[in-house]
């Protein structure tokens, strides 16, 4: 039970691809596949542990059965983390997420929504929506109704290997041809901003949540700073992404063996983004690959890893 497996969930999505399956060599369902929920309590998609005496059982179940044990001493009474890969065949709609005050009291959701982004793959000339020019919320609302969007939107060119912090409160939109590993709170709640006028395959536009979209948007734009430290170790490299109170961020690059883990005194997640490797603790030798995720439980003593592989750790 130390480290346990999870079985992805996919989502068809209007401005999904295929890229799930041919990068990450997963079962997909067919049609336009935008996400995989590699790790995830929520009621819209909960994981189920994949391997061992705890197969079968869904991770929902595992964090009100075993919270103690497994995980650590947590009083809320939800899964707090929410893992996913997204293939941006085309352009997502500009959105933005309540913080976790407005969740409760806007639609009764435990969490808001604060996110991060690693860049796993871009197109050249891709780039993402990230904040908006309003310096009040008068002049938000104004170009918003009046679809000024050259006017209100920010843009930013990405590529491989780049990492964003996506605040609660901040407008965004992943564009076409990138593919992203997103770490973010345990929430499905989204204020559609702007779709692009696009009709869905039932013939309709999707629907637009402007009041509330207004209603959470910081203003004027904060943006948020990020200060990544790479430290070199034994077999590789640790780079600390980001640390704040919604969960830390690590990614880590393994080149031989010997490479050490730092555990913790509660759970981290893990996801394979590139290569594969071998990962031992003191009774478990597993082989992993792109696209596995895996939950270190905290009965987990010791972690050592090798091989030639990309994986992203995070924990609050």
């Amino acid at each position: 039970m130390t480290i346990l497996k999870l079985k992805p969930i996919f989502k068809e999505r209007i401005w999904g691809g295929r890229k799930l399956a041919t990068d990450f060599h997963y079962q997909i369902p067919d049609g336009p596949i935008g996400e995989c929920w590699g790790i995830s309590a929520h009621h819209h998609g909960d994981s189920i542990i994949e391997e061992g005496e705890l197969a079968g059982k869904l991770l929902s179940e595992l964090w009100r059965d075993y919270r103690h044990r497994l995980f650590g001493d947590y009083e809320m009474d939800e899964f707090p983390l929410l893992i996913k890969i997204l293939d941006a065949k085309d352009d997502l709609s500009v959105q933005v997420h309540p913080n976790d005050q407005q969740a409760v009291e806007i639609n009764d959701e435990s969490y808001g929504k604060t996110e991060c982004w690693y860049v796993l793959e871009a197109e050249p000339n891709a780039e993402i929506t990230l904040g908006h020019k309003a310096k009040t919320k008068e002049e938000m609302e104004r170009l918003t109704f009046e679809g000024k969007w050259d006017e209100l939107l920010q843009k930013l060119p990405v590529k491989r290997g780049d990492f964003i912090l996506v605040e609660s409160g901040t407008i965004h939109a992943i564009g076409k041809g990138i593919v992203i590993y997103e770490t973010q709170q345990s929430s499905d709640t989204t204020y559609r901003v702007y779709d692009y006028d696009r009709i869905d395959s039932k013939g309709k536009k999707r629907d637009l949540h402007l009041d509330k979209a207004i209603q959470v948007t910081t203003v004027p734009n904060s943006p948020a700073h990020i200060n990544a430290e790479k430290e070199t170790v034994t077999s590789g490299e640790k780079t600390t992404f980001i640390e704040v109170p919604q969960f830390t961020v690590i990614h880590h690059k393994i080149i031989g063996s010997d490479y050490q883990v730092e555990l913790r005194e509660t759970f981290q997640l893990l996801s394979i983004i590139e290569g594969s490797g071998k990962v031992i603790t003191g009774t478990e030798i597993l082989e992993v690959k792109k696209g596995d995720h895996f939950i270190i439980t905290r009965e987990v003593k010791k972690l050592v890893a090798s091989g030639e592989m990309e994986w992203i750790t995070s924990y609050i």
